[in-house]
């Protein structure tokens, strides 16, 4: 049986400081992730965005969401310090109800590299749901963000949740 060891913190060098991983000696694979945000709203605000089939006076709120989702994992290594500029593959954003009051926004992000794209998955997840919020301030600010999370990861090291 494999001994299994403690984990640690990769972005902190011997020395305590802030570094970027060195990838260059791992293995190019296939990987994806999937990531997850939700948006609540109060009831008043949801039933007014079922009625208009989520079109708001800005636009389509969902179309306009999932083209942020979808710039903002392009760009995530612009926002997040040691985050490597990656190849994205693909891109999924799919945003729909889930019950009356609450929109599930998911991320699907796959690449073929050196690591992974979880951070690229939570940021397409959060931006979108950042971008339904701003669409929507305007009706509400009791407009609840979150939770955020990662579903799955498949490729590299370890797999872990739905996708793997």
């Amino acid at each position: 049986m494999k001994k299994r060891t403690k984990p640690e913190l990769t972005h902190i060098d011997p020395n305590g400081l802030p570094t970027m991983v060195d990838v260059s000696s791992k293995a190019v694979t296939a990987r994806e992730a999937i990531a997850e945000c939700r948006v609540r709203f109060p009831s008043e605000i949801a039933r007014q965005l079922h009625a208009s089939g989520l079109r708001s006076a800005k636009g389509g709120i969902v179309e306009t969401a999932i083209i942020a989702g979808t710039m903002a994992v392009k760009r995530t290594h612009e926002l997040i310090p040691f985050c490597h500029p990656l190849p994205i593959d693909g891109c999924r954003v799919a945003i729909d109800w889930h019950g009356e009051r609450e929109l599930r926004i998911e991320c699907a992000v796959k690449t073929t590299h050196r690591t992974g794209v979880e951070m690229e998955a939570l940021t397409g997840a959060t931006v979108a749901a950042l971008t339904v919020y701003d669409m929507c301030k305007a009706l509400s600010h009791a407009i609840v963000l979150g939770p955020a999370k990662l579903l799955g990861k498949r490729g590299g090291k370890r797999d872990f949740g739905k996708g793997s």
